[in-house]
């Protein structure tokens, strides 16, 4: 195969005129029958989008550099005071571009059936046609962006390939923090590997004598998901997953039907090794919805004495049945796209620490020194700020500095926490569901089987927020933390868990447990302090893992005999540790009524072991009334 050397870029110009830059995939070169499909492909969407130019990225330095500068240059870019915070920038979206999308966000299975009903379906063949309209001449003005990419190491067993196309300059060097993004992807993809396409628009074409806005996009938003086909097409947006289409689009979306149809899991969860005084190795994998302390437990620095955390992944982790009956897992990503406001140094100094620099930040307050500020950084806000739209800000302006979805984009290498081998695949010993609960839930349960395990994360339910449409603060919902990106029916999803069970040796299979750190008192104060005390809970589950601690049963499964959970050092009362544990029959009858109403929303395809958990859940709790 030939591929243009990266310092001496192949440029061509097709006969449409447009100019082709970049590590170009020479069509014709020997054994490059996939690379002649992939430049096919690449020329059909410049065909409909029409841009002035076709650049191939390479993901390296220099290129990044270059983008960099070209942003700053053009007022698309803040560049930060290299001082405080090195290579790093301030990007400021439009006020109507701030988050997901949630309903115009598409799962375009062959049949509405396989969408299930938590999903917004519409006929593929329909929705082509409405994309082919607003693509069409999309991208005149601007240049089109060719970036190969993989989710895991290069080449890794467990990776995945995909190639975005975008004209959005701060998507491709988002992705380049995000994903392995690298011209050696092409040597994969010449060589047989499949790939997944991801096209991505601003919607934001550019006339001869129009001038650019610093954050161009379109108020028509489309992000579409074709399973079958295993396509990803986002139009009008350029904030975040909507136009990063490698994180939830494809990693979740697109993966979680790719690992239904290969017997793999792609699942919402952050992954971390726990390392125990005796020096003992345990890898855990933990769902938990947004505003569920999911970044904090990814970057936990434990407070009781021996312990240690190193971090492998903060948000998406891929699960795979190994022969020898374990199962495997992988962070796909290369970096975290990290909600800012409440990361700080009181709550996450991991977190703070990964931004020394090398940060892209987005929609958060820049102070006066020319640093980064948002609201939960520090416990006091500066005198004065210029908010998330570029307007004055003092603490009495009554209004948030920065976006209450403000984001930083920066690569996992940075993580102080960050394990040595991170981006290799670890034995998973243990699964956690977490919600945001304020009652009913105990700070842990274990579940008493696969199965049960399975129950627990079908019925999370947790608080809606900024990341998502709906009222902030509302109960929504949310199994396995992955309502909003399943790409197929959730109950077949379901089913899918329990299929990949059954290949788990029974000894050898990670235990499950639900946590839950928001669980409060009559005066609406929490019980549990968070944070870094949640290494108690971990403490106990390893322990449970090993062996040496017995179980209370419940009627909701089994938690811990209460004399076993660490509280040395904190102001946790008797009277509080009870509450955290206590369950009540009553409520939670009232609850099985609600999973039922849930389960019935998806018919006949909610696997049977489901409906016996739950009738069974219902015969204890009666049972301990």
């Amino acid at each position: 195969m030939s591929i243009a050397e990266i310092d001496r870029p192949t440029v061509t110009t097709p006969a449409s005129g447009r100019v082709e830059t970049g590590a170009v995939p020479t069509a014709g070169a020997p054994a490059s029958a996939p690379l002649d499909k992939l430049r096919a492909w690449v020329d059909s969407i410049a065909a409909l989008t029409q841009p002035d130019e076709v650049v191939w990225c390479d993901g390296s330095v220099r290129e990044s550099d270059r983008l960099t500068k070209q942003m700053v240059a053009e007022g698309k870019f803040i560049k930060l005071n290299p001082e405080w915070r090195p290579n790093s920038y301030l990007a400021r979206s439009a006020p109507s571009d701030v988050a997901r999308v949630e309903s115009r966000t598409f799962i375009c299975s062959d049949r509405e059936e396989d969408a299930g009903p938590t999903n917004n379906w519409q006929d593929p063949e329909s929705m082509r046609g409405e994309l082919d309209a607003v693509f069409s001449g999309s991208m005149r003005g601007r240049t089109m962006y060719v970036v190969p990419f993989s989710m895991g190491a290069v080449g890794g067993p467990l990776s995945q390939l995909g190639v975005q196309i975008t004209d959005s300059v701060y998507a491709v060097l988002s992705m380049g923090i995000m994903t392995r993004a690298s011209d050696k992807v092409l040597d994969l993809i010449a060589g047989g590997v499949p790939w997944v396409k991801t096209v991505h628009s601003v919607g934001a074409p550019l006339g001869p004598d129009d001038a650019d806005v610093p954050w161009p996009c379109s108020d028509t938003k489309y992000i579409v998901q074709f399973p079958e086909s295993r396509e990803v097409w986002s139009y009008g947006s350029g904030y975040g997953g909507n136009a990063l289409l490698a994180k939830k689009c494809f990693a979740l979306r697109i993966a979680s039907v790719m690992g239904r149809d290969e017997g793999w899991l792609a699942e919402h969860m952050l992954l971390v090794r726990i390392i125990s005084p005796e020096g003992k190795k345990y890898h855990v994998a933990a769902a938990f919805p947004s505003a569920c302390g999911k970044t904090n437990l990814a970057m936990l620095r434990p407070t009781i004495p021996g312990w240690r955390i190193e971090t492998l992944g903060d948000d998406i982790v891929w699960l795979r049945p190994g022969e020898d009956g374990r199962m495997w897992a992988i962070n796909p990503e290369a970096g975290f796209f990290g909600v800012a406001p409440g990361t700080g140094q009181s709550t996450n100094v991991t977190a703070v620490e990964t931004l020394w620099g090398n940060t892209i930040f987005t929609n958060v307050a820049l102070r006066d020194d020319g640093d980064v500020w948002w609201e939960g950084l520090t416990d006091e806000a500066p005198a004065h700020l210029t908010d998330w739209e570029g307007n004055d800000w003092t603490p009495d302006s009554g209004r948030p500095a920065a976006h209450p979805n403000s984001r930083f984009t920066v690569a996992a290498a940075q993580c102080p926490s960050i394990a040595d081998d991170w981006e290799d695949a670890v034995p998973l010993d243990a699964v956690l569901f977490g919600g945001r609960r304020a009652t009913n839930v105990p700070l842990v349960v274990e579940a008493t089987d696969w199965t049960h395990g399975v129950f627990m994360g079908a019925t999370i339910s947790s608080e809606k927020t900024a990341a998502a449409e709906g009222t902030v603060g509302e109960l929504r919902r949310d199994p396995f933390a992955m309502l909003p990106f399943c790409g197929y029916n959730m109950a077949d999803y379901w089913a899918h868990w329990l299929a990949v069970g059954e290949k788990l040796r029974f000894d050898r299979a990670p235990r499950i447990f639900q946590v839950n750190w928001f669980r409060k008192d009559a005066d609406g104060g929490f019980l549990w302090p968070g944070f870094g005390e949640n290494s108690r809970v971990l403490e106990w589950i390893v322990r449970r893992i090993e062996g040496q601690v017995p179980a209370q049963e419940t009627p909701a499964g089994r938690i811990p005999v209460l004399a076993d959970l660490n509280r040395n050092g904190i102001d946790v009362s008797d009277d509080a540790l009870e509450a955290l544990f206590a369950i009540d029959p009553e409520s939670w009858l009232v609850e099985a009524d609600l999973t039922e109403e849930f389960f019935n929303t998806f018919g006949s395809r909610v696997p049977p072991a489901l409906h016996a958990e739950l009738a069974s859940l219902r015969y204890r709790l009666q049972r301990s009334r």
